[in-house]
């Protein structure tokens, strides 16, 4: 007999009590069965939830997947090769998997609008690979490209890349650099985008810190890239994907879009119109998790034209699908279309405002002033802090967040002058406006509170003391506002 549950608010509100009682049975039995074998891991299992029930997850990249999902990716499915495609797979009895490759690829067209959509990259990384590749090999169509795309990257010196920049034409990409938000997958010279193109980034306004349309169409009139591409993985606003596709247009580039980050809001439809940009881009890629909710891993949603191109992600990028974690993708774009993932959705957005809001009237300053997505990017240089400290000040107190880059960064990437939150976890708890007002709190008590060692050649951009008993008492606190909005109500170990 089926549950009746709503799979959409599972974490966010206590669930019927026959599914917490049966989850809890299934984790149960699944936690003895590996104990039994290695105890370590069952045990570094069970302080995972532990530790995530007992802290303030404001990673926006991070998020709390429904148990039907979890569940979803522990079966023999794992077992099974499938390269290739739908009823046109390398391996012999793969007619299961052909039906979970299905349903998981109808329900991202269905939940997208997209005319075709891919299940089987393994990550965002592994989805935006297969969407370059794809792009060359229509827009370029270079002899031996899949055997070339294929190679091992470790196998490639620089005079490799070079050589196969050239193959392909010395072809172009224009991204958003990754100190006004971009991601390292969008050029950045280390990471293999910065290496199969000739590279360049496009920025935010100096005094605003808004994306300027007008200069990245100046920017791709002049340099005249193949692939313009948009998204963000740290940028706080909301993108106009219909200017970005007027700008390819203009200069004949494909508009490739990387909506990982932004995604549960695409599909809640929080973002529509001209902020929708599955109908302007030629390609989107997506991870699954964050604020969409499911397993990690990624999707890609091309138009016909690069469909052909896309399909060939396996062998050319991928190696063999990961059957188990496609089911979890079909369970979780099943979860989203239902309507009370749009509330959530829209809860996600209005509490990022929420807990912008209450930085703003503690004196805390933000990038670009505030938020109109899922992000919220505090600069705290105000408090005399590199985000290193910031980082590790707040997990001392239980708040979870991450360090990240500010336009014209003083202190680099890896100290960084920034703190990334996201509010698609704690919304998935059940926080509303009150209690990311309170988060808002929490945080500036804490980095008040903090100040930089010193060291014998002036203030240490690592280390930090933070006053005593503050870490305490905000964990405290924090404990408070997070036992009411329990994690898996009703799981028990």
């Amino acid at each position: 007999m089926a549950l009746e549950t709503d799979t959409a608010s599972l974490t966010t509100s206590a669930p019927g009590a026959e599914y917490a009682a049966t989850a809890s049975t299934a984790y149960r039995a699944a936690l003895e069965v590996i104990e039994s074998v290695e105890p370590r891991i069952a045990a570094a299992t069970r302080k995972e939830l532990a530790d995530q029930r007992d802290s303030l997850k404001l990673i926006a990249s991070e998020n709390y997947a429904s148990p039907a999902v979890l569940l979803t990716m522990g079966t023999w499915l794992s077992d099974k090769y499938a390269e290739g495609t739908i009823g046109h797979r390398f391996y012999a009895a793969c007619q299961n998997v052909d039906t979970v490759e299905s349903v998981a690829t109808e329900h991202a067209r269905e939940l997208f609008g997209s005319p075709y959509a891919y299940a089987q990259p393994h990550s965002g990384i592994d989805a935006n690979l297969v969407a370059f590749w794809a792009i060359l090999a229509t827009r370029i169509e270079a002899p031996g490209l899949a055997e070339l795309g294929a190679k091992h990257v470790n196998d490639l010196s620089e005079a490799d890349w070079e050589s196969l920049r050239h193959k392909l034409g010395n072809q172009r990409l224009l991204g958003m650099s990754l100190d006004t938000g971009g991601h390292l997958t969008h050029g950045f010279r280390p990471n293999i985008s910065g290496k199969m193109f000739h590279q360049r980034s496009y920025g935010t306004d100096a005094e605003t810190g808004l994306i300027d349309y007008s200069a990245v169409a100046a920017a791709a009139r002049e340099f005249k890239p193949l692939i313009l591409v948009a998204g963000y993985s740290a940028y706080p606003r909301r993108v106009n994907f219909a200017k970005m596709r007027e700008i390819a247009d203009e200069v004949g580039a494909t508009l490739m879009v990387d909506m990982a980050h932004f995604a549960g809001l695409v599909a809640g439809k929080v973002f529509t119109g001209d902020e929708d940009p599955v109908p302007h881009a030629h390609v989107t890629t997506t991870t699954t998790h964050k604020s969409l909710r499911g397993p990690r891993g990624g999707l890609v949603l091309a138009t016909k034209e690069y469909s052909d191109a896309v399909d060939k992600g396996c062998p050319m990028v991928l190696g063999g699908p990961l059957s188990h974690v496609m089911a979890a993708k079909a369970v979780a774009l099943a979860e989203a279309r239902q309507p009370s993932f749009q509330a959530y959705a829209q809860q996600v957005a209005d509490n990022a405002k929420s807990l912008a809001e209450g930085f703003l009237k503690r004196g805390a300053r933000l990038v670009t002033g505030g938020t109109d997505n899922h992000i919220v990017l505090l600069d705290v240089t105000s408090f005399g802090l590199t985000g290193r400290q910031a980082e590790s000040a707040l997990l001392d107190a239980g708040v979870v967040t991450n360090r990240n880059s500010i336009p014209n960064d003083p202190n680099g990437a890896w100290y960084s002058s920034g703190i990334r939150f996201g509010t698609p976890a704690l919304t998935t708890r059940g926080f509303g406006a009150d209690e990311f007002d309170k988060t808002a709190e929490l945080v500036v008590d804490v980095l008040t509170n903090t100040t930089p060692t010193q060291a014998s050649n002036g203030p240490s951009k690592a280390k930090y003391t933070i006053t005593d008993g503050i870490a305490e008492r905000v964990h405290a606190e924090a404990s408070e506002m997070l036992a009411a909005n329990p994690l898996y109500p009703g799981l028990t170990l």
